[in-house]
């Protein structure tokens, strides 16, 4: 049992991984952000916030706490995408005004909903119930971002399916301990991120066959 635990543990962070790594390389390439602002937001504040508990609060030295301090940085950099490119994804005078303002909101707003959790549930469940949670909220984020920009501009199929299995190993995980928290949630989240990876994948075919041109206006 434990070493099926463990080839889940590292499936999921090199999946994990792979989505920052590509979201990193595609963003500045492409001169965009490939990661919706709230989700971006929402794993910033996790994996800062509990990177520093395992390594200062739990001085634990773990796999998980290195793969959480390795993401942390790894968000940063997709952080200096939005704030290079971001601009560009905010609509009208007034979201070009408030473009920092906003981003400000948005980072203070996930940053306190991790700490609520850790302070209603504690570190440990906390951190679970709260990765399965806004991992819902990413899947539908990154659906609404491929609808707004209507193209696959900042998205690739290696972010998407990436994304999709590393949340799908620690929902077997989780389904092995019976939490049917992380069982339900892990199954909506798979659900919707197989939306998205059919419906990337259909737009990424249309533009072939318009020349690269969006699929949609």
């Amino acid at each position: 049992m434990q070493l099926l635990i463990n080839v889940l543990i590292f499936i999921s962070g090199i999946c994990w991984s792979a989505v920052y790594i590509d979201s990193i390389r595609v963003g500045f390439k492409q001169k965009t952000c490939c990661m919706p602002l709230f989700a971006l937001g929402l794993n910033i504040a996790w994996e800062g916030l509990y990177s520093y508990t395992d390594l200062f609060v739990r001085n634990s030295f773990g796999v998980q706490a290195i793969a959480n301090t390795i993401w942390f940085v790894l968000d940063i950099f997709i952080l200096i995408t939005w704030l290079k490119y971001g601009r560009e994804e905010m609509t009208g005078e007034l979201g070009q005004k408030w473009f920092v303002s906003w981003t400000i909101l948005v980072l203070v707003t996930t940053f306190v909903l991790q700490v609520l959790f850790m302070a209603e549930f504690g570190d440990v469940e906390g951190e679970k119930y709260s990765a399965f949670l806004q991992n819902i909220a990413m899947s539908i984020a990154y659906l609404y971002m491929l609808q707004r920009r209507k193209s696959s501009k900042g998205q690739t199929l290696l972010i998407a399916v990436c994304k999709c299995i590393g949340t799908l190993t620690p929902t077997i995980f989780g389904a092995l301990e019976n939490n049917m928290f992380i069982l339900v949630t892990g199954i909506i989240c798979f659900i919707f991120d197989l939306v998205y990876i059919y419906a990337l994948y259909r737009v990424r075919c249309a533009e072939k066959e318009n020349g690269g041109q969006p699929a949609f206006q």
